[in-house]
């Protein structure tokens, strides 16, 4: 080989060099436009992590998790957050909003690329109805806030053997053109067993 191919091979070679060197500071430079513009929703537990979330309550026992939202839309959103209760009986909320009564709700703004930690805290004062084998809500403290719960129930699933129910969290989004909320095709929920007193 002669001198003029080691200079071509030392050429290719510094020039890979220097791109992969170079590679982290240029992407930085260069901005590639944004193709997904979506909202995360989901429950945390009491550690800001995803795992102990309550599941065993029991009456008047005061738990906490976390809602966080995560802003990937492009803009600084204002969103609500309708809190309900679920027992087996009712529907879901999927891609569309659960048409049961919202019992709390929670407004927030979220930065762009920001994502927002709510903390709530719950207990339920509830009663066993022996004569019709459910349980009977009382009240929801929620965040402070005592909420009434009469005519809320509990049925005993026979299959899971015990009292099922859960906290659901419906996101909607406010809308500037008509200048409203619009559910949001976001929900999360956290299943609760009330079988302990």
């Amino acid at each position: 080989m002669n001198l003029q191919n080691y200079r071509a091979i030392f050429m290719t070679v510094t020039g890979i060099l220097a791109l992969l060197v170079a590679s982290p500071a240029l992407s930085r430079l260069l901005v590639l436009p944004r193709t997904e513009f979506f909202t995360e929703l989901s429950i945390l537990g009491p550690s800001h992590t995803a795992e102990n979330y309550p599941y065993n309550i029991s009456r008047n026992h005061h738990y906490s998790i976390f809602l966080e939202i995560g802003d990937h839309l492009g803009y600084c959103a204002y969103y609500l957050v309708e809190v309900k209760f679920r027992n087996l009986t009712q529907s879901a909320a999927n891609i569309n909003p659960s048409s049961l009564k919202s019992l709390y709700n929670i407004t927030a703004f979220v930065a762009d690329e920001g994502a927002l930690e709510l903390p709530i805290t719950f207990s339920f004062d509830y009663g066993y109805n022996a004569t019709f084998r459910r349980i009977d809500l009382y009240n929801l403290a929620l965040n402070d806030v005592v909420l009434d719960m009469r005519g809320y129930t509990v049925a005993w699933d026979s299959v899971g053997r015990g009292f099922f129910g859960n906290l659901l969290f419906g996101l909607w989004l406010y809308n500037t053109s008509s200048q409203s909320f619009q559910f949001h095709n976001r929900s999360v929920w956290n299943w609760l067993n009330m079988s302990e007193s």
